[in-house]
């Protein structure tokens, strides 16, 4: 029997490896491979982000009804309704101030806590606020922004630092009865009818003080005793709680009005001034003789309430307050992270070299961390543009106006009493416009870094 030769053996041998067929071979099983295992992704993806986009693109060019083409009348109409218009302007001051704010913040905080021991304690505290949902830290705000300095911390500090330089009114709904001796003299300010005289005291009595409005150290009201050559006086609540009593007269339940100013005019001039002690009574100098009694209106002025965080003027800057509160952990931990991979021989370096800290901050510490400043940045810009949460929670009702965010806008043209799912597509559209650019910045840079 004759052995095969080398020329039969090749020409019956399978592809030997290491052949481009060999090799076109397996890519393209590996091809297949990849695309198997992509294509349960891939369905998601079509199926939860690109159909929804394409829709939207196609639903925004139809009327309320979705039944007629509109064309182009409903991006018309985003820039021409004035509360749409308001939420773009929100969303403009949102993406300028709110990113560049938690980023300062954040890289502020990196920096100082690095050289104390305390730091990795303090950058927890601050990063906390990020596992706290956006529906909570709404609630948690729209207390601490709370009008009433009894419930809203905001305005119990600043009422607090507010009464400690200039002081609030006493008896903000204080007023005299027909039959007492002081009447109205306009701009909330009461004068005795007649002229007062030495030796002979003076009675100033009010109504519309509320108990829990009294001083807590107010005691129970003295009647006058007459003074010779001074005008002498007392000044009380004329009420009696549970009934009973008589008007312009000191009974004995009737407490004192502490700290009631009260100022003696001649010839529209004031020639002496009194403050009543916590029985009410005063007495002035035997310059008041002949004079009127008068009670200012810095008496009556009602009591300091704080700011009204919650209003039009405010709103939207409380509201980016609390997206900070949020956000600035999370910009703290990405730039502590790219602090602690410096090369620090630049550091001291600089140092060495004779700049200062500030120098050595400005013009090595942030040049070096520019690029994880960008991604903060960018990823806290694409975060805002989406903001609705704090927004929806925090504005009250009359107010959402004021306060309006394009991503709320959305919800409300979409699903609100009026609903019109064409304007409420050109919205989303249009979100998606403006995140476009800011991602592929994004992305721009990431390349860029990967191929130093």
């Amino acid at each position: 029997m004759t052995a095969p030769t080398t020329k039969d053996a090749a020409a019956t041998s399978p592809t030997p490896p290491g052949s481009r067929e060999s090799v076109k071979s397996v890519t393209g099983t590996r091809k297949l491979v990849a695309a198997g295992f992509l294509l349960p992704a891939l369905v998601l993806l079509g199926a939860l982000v690109v159909y929804p986009i394409g829709y939207s693109v196609y639903r925004s060019f139809f009327d309320q009804a979705g039944s007629g083409f509109a064309g182009l009348d409903n991006y018309v109409e985003i820039f021409t309704d004035d509360t749409i218009l308001t939420a773009v302007k929100n969303n403009a001051v949102w993406v300028v101030v709110a990113p560049t704010v938690a980023t300062a913040l954040g890289l502020m905080f990196a920096v100082l806590t690095e050289r104390v021991r305390w730091g990795t304690a303090f950058k927890l505290i601050v990063f906390m606020p990020m596992a706290i949902s956006m529906l909570a830290a709404g609630i948690i705000f729209r207390l601490v922004y709370e009008q009433d300095p009894d419930r809203g911390v905001a305005n119990a500090v600043w009422v607090g630092v507010h009464d400690t330089f200039a002081e609030s009114a006493s008896y903000p709904k204080a007023r005299p009865l027909d039959v007492h001796p002081l009447k109205a003299a306009g701009g909330g300010v009461f004068i005795t009818k007649e002229p007062v005289r030495a030796g002979t005291p003076a009675q100033l009595p009010l109504i519309g003080v509320a108990a829990p409005d009294m001083p807590e150290d107010a005691q129970p009201a003295k009647a006058p005793e007459p003074v010779k050559d001074q005008v002498t006086g007392t000044a009380w609540l004329d009420f009696t709680r549970g009934g009973g009593g008589t008007a312009n007269t000191v009974d004995a339940k009737e407490l004192g009005l502490k700290g009631l100013k009260v100022e003696a005019v001649k010839d529209g001039k004031v020639v002496a001034t009194a403050t009543a002690a916590a029985d009410g009574t005063f007495s002035l100098p035997k310059e008041a003789d002949g004079a009127h009694l008068r009670l200012p209106e810095s008496n009556f002025r009602e009591q300091y309430n704080g700011v009204d965080w919650l209003g039009p003027s405010f709103v939207t800057p409380a509201i980016i307050g609390s997206y900070v509160w949020m956000w600035a952990g999370f910009a703290m931990v990405l730039i502590a992270a790219g602090l602690a991979g410096l090369p620090r021989e630049l550091l001291e370096a600089a140092r060495v070299d004779g700049a200062n800290e500030w120098q050595v901050f400005r013009r090595v510490t942030v040049p070096l961390l520019a690029p994880v400043l960008a991604v903060v940045l960018v990823t806290l810009m694409i975060n805002v543009l989406k903001i609705f949460d704090l927004v929806f929670i925090i504005a009250p009702g009359s107010v959402q106006d004021d306060a309006n965010v394009l991503a709320l806008q959305l919800y409300r043209s979409s699903f609100g009493t009026d609903a019109h799912l064409g304007v409420g597509s050109a919205i989303s559209v249009l979100l998606l416009l403006l995140v476009i650019p800011v991602m592929f910045f994004n992305i721009r840079r990431i390349r860029k870094e990967t191929r130093r």
